[in-house]
């Protein structure tokens, strides 16, 4: 295909493109989130009672949500490809540690808080943790919790309640960690008794160390997307993980929802908040106002919590309509550290992540 010929379709797909979407009189909001992290059911309510359409899209992890959206925003041919054939998001769910990063690129639209009515649902005490935006000019808390270790007993009935079952021989081949960064380095970080956020050069280089040596060589893989369901379908003994994840996959293997355990390690760990944001750019803003202030109605949270085996840790009078369990309590966060943003020191992370840990794979 010649050049010419070549900007000619991609001109007459940018004519017809509007056209095709006009069929659907619907407004629609285009939201950016992790995998089961907010429950259809809700969705569907939102969708029903504001007349809109939704389009949904998952991310495993932060850095690949970071590089998606840093790609669509590039100026030249390839940001205007992608903004073209990709998708232009309203909402989208960053972690504490990628809100700052993304303010810093000028990626985020400022809250408009007259639009909002559910904002005093909000923990203080949560948004006293949020220090990269405590005032909610850009970001809006969504929940405030932690990875942590699932276990089938009845494949593994002894355990210790520690990061240090990856460095267990025994379990070669039947276990995986997050492919996350600062999920798997926070947890090598705290089981050495360093903090997950250290900038000790010496510390990040042991914990990459550990990491190499010790627990990857037992691990199938990295997985942040696949490992809910190699747990439910047995091929998974022990993963590192969002216990979400995993409840939702076997909600309906009453056998091993029984044999399932999931525990937060007793040298703590990275716990987070996440954030919903609004994107520069957004097409729907007033719409995006909406979906952010819906979900912090004490019944809809309640419902989210519910829905994933989660403690309302972000708003306060939802506690009182959870009729469900939680699959850990906000006591057990006590133990954990929050992930913040490294400035500079990043750069060391990535380098002993990407060029050492993952190096390869």
């Amino acid at each position: 295909m010649t050049k010419r010929n070549s900007i000619f379709y991609l001109v007459l797909a940018a004519l017809i493109m509007p056209a095709i979407i006009s069929c659907d009189s619907k407004e629609r909001l285009y939201i950016y989130n992790w995998t089961y992290y907010t429950p259809d059911s809700v969705i569907a309510q939102f969708e029903e009672e504001y007349n809109v359409r939704v389009i949904y899209d998952e991310f495993a992890s932060n850095e690949d949500m970071y590089a998606k959206l840093l790609s669509s925003s590039r100026k030249g041919m390839f940001g205007w490809l992608s903004r073209l054939f990709g998708r232009q998001y309203d909402v989208v769910f960053p972690s504490k540690d990628y809100v700052p990063l993304m303010l810093r690129q000028g990626m985020l639209e400022k809250i408009d808080k007259s639009k909002m009515t559910n904002l005093g649902n909000i923990d203080p005490k949560v948004l006293e943790r949020a220090t990269y935006d405590p005032d909610m000019d850009y970001a809006v808390p969504y929940f405030y919790g932690a990875a942590g270790v699932l276990v089938n007993t009845a494949r593994v009935p002894n355990y210790e309640q520690s990061w240090s079952i990856f460095a267990r021989e025994d379990l070669r081949g039947r276990m995986t960690m997050l492919d996350d960064m600062r999920e798997v380095m926070g947890g090598a970080l705290s089981f050495l008794g360093y903090s997950v956020n250290t900038h000790d050069i010496s510390e990040i280089e042991s914990a990459r160390d550990l990491i190499n040596n010790s627990w990857k060589p037992n691990l199938v893989k990295f997985d942040a997307e696949a490992f809910g369901k190699g747990y439910a379908n047995g091929e998974f003994w022990v993963v590192h993980g969002y216990p979400e994840a995993i409840y939702e996959e076997i909600a309906d293997l009453p056998q091993m929802l029984e044999d399932t355990k999931f525990f937060i390690p007793k040298e703590g760990g990275p716990s987070y908040i996440d954030s919903m944001v609004i994107l520069s750019g957004s097409n729907n803003t007033d719409l995006a106002h909406k979906f952010i202030d819906f979900i912090h109605r004490p019944e809809i949270y309640a419902q989210f919590a519910d829905e994933f085996g989660l403690p309302a840790t972000v708003n306060v009078p939802a506690r009182q309509l959870k009729t469900g369990i939680a699959f850990y309590s906000e006591e057990e966060l006590e133990a954990t550290e929050l992930v913040e943003d490294l400035g500079d020191i990043l750069d060391i992370y990535s380098n002993a992540w990407f060029n050492s840990i993952r190096a390869g794979d």
